[in-house]
């Protein structure tokens, strides 16, 4: 995996940035989240105004070879189907980014599925699918190395564009399975609480899902006995330090395609001082990973909703992240993000556009 030099945003003018807001014409702290938000963008962008300059949504679809063990409610086949629906603008995503004026980028990082004739997809293909974690690693070291690079490569071409902030979904039919495995190895957490509907399984579903993962994890842990030694010597309660050739394996071992691209597209934005927008259970997942190899990736990110996803919350709980919205969303694609925007506008609008008590010639009380 190449190297990220991800660094905390510089703190200088932190002071400053606190007092411009607080001289804002409006009582101390009364715009709450927004002014955390402001305070945020200034630092990552370092600077006393802050722009949302040509925001980027990236789409990035691909298949899991766990979805041939049944551990979803939707078919294969609804990845491909979906992708080519998000070319003629008749998903919510679409309809996100056209009311919020995103460039959307859909792309096929491993579609079970000829999409070579869209043109308005991009062709990052890895393969048909990943394999089946249940029998093996679902990708190889390289594959995984090409889709940290694809991540990286979409996000270099947002910001040649001047992009300042970017927010990513995903398609991907089965993919909450590696989420929740994610979830469980990184946060220490038994998987029976890590797994949920997904796209609507029923109790009996959820039920054969966690067996499955259950034996998933099992094999791995057989495999990788170093990695089943840090995590049994990790007292209850607490996150497993693992080191970064492990957490590499277990991301890589479990991820999609799709998933992996979004964690290379993380850690880039993040190393080029670019704001990003985390979405809901699988995003977070993400975001989860990407923090495990490069914890300062943290800084950059605003957590968009909780979503309806069965342990979505208690992910969120393990980063110490206040999402914006909790709507009981659950659809994925990244709508979840798109829809906090306007929040996170209003934010940078009001460190910028608003007046202060001595041009507005009001008597600062405080």
């Amino acid at each position: 995996m190449q190297h990220f030099h991800i660094l905390e945003p510089d703190q200088t003018i932190r002071q400053e940035a606190l007092e411009k807001i607080d001289n804002l014409n409006k009582p101390k702290g009364s715009l709450g989240i927004l002014e955390n938000i402001a305070l945020k963008l200034c630092l990552i962008q370092q600077t006393l105004s802050p722009s949302l300059h040509y925001p980027c949504h990236l789409l990035l679809g691909a298949d899991h070879g766990i979805e041939r063990e049944g551990v979803s409610a939707s078919p294969r086949e609804v990845t491909w189907q979906q992708m080519i629906n998000f070319t003629r603008g008749g998903g919510f995503v679409d309809v996100m980014c056209r009311q919020h004026n995103f460039e959307l980028k859909i792309v096929d990082m491993g579609v079970d599925y000829d999409l070579s004739d869209f043109h308005t997809i991009i062709n990052y293909k890895i393969a048909h699918g990943t394999a089946n974690f249940l029998q093996q690693e679902a990708m190889t070291l390289q594959q995984w190395n090409e889709c940290i690079e694809r991540g990286c490569q979409l996000v270099d071409q947002c910001i040649a564009k001047g992009s300042t902030i970017i927010s990513i979904g995903e398609m991907g039919i089965g993919n909450t399975s590696p989420s929740s495995i994610w979830m469980s190895l990184f946060g220490n957490m038994p998987l029976d609480i890590c797994i949920g509907a997904g796209s609507g399984l029923n109790s009996a579903g959820i039920q054969h899902k966690l067996k499955v993962l259950t034996k998933s994890v099992q094999k791995f842990l057989t495999k990788f006995p170093d990695i089943a030694e840090t995590l049994s010597n990790t007292p209850q309660g607490k996150c497993p330090n693992y080191t970064f050739k492990q957490t590499e394996q277990i991301l890589y071992y479990f991820s999609g395609f799709e998933m992996a691209a979004a964690i290379g597209a993380m850690l880039r934005a993040a190393e080029r001082h670019v704001t990003i927008l985390i979405d809901g259970f699988i995003m977070t997942a993400c975001i989860l990973g990407a923090s495990k190899l490069y914890p300062n990736v943290l800084h950059y990110a605003i957590f968009g909703h909780c979503g309806d996803e069965s342990g979505h919350q208690k992910m969120l709980n393990l980063l110490h992240a206040q999402p914006l919205l909790q709507l009981g969303l659950r659809l994925g694609e990244g709508t979840g993000a798109l829809c906090a925007f306007p929040i996170v506008d209003s934010a940078c609008r009001m460190i910028n556009e608003m007046n202060n008590f001595e041009n507005a010639k009001i008597t600062k009380y405080f």
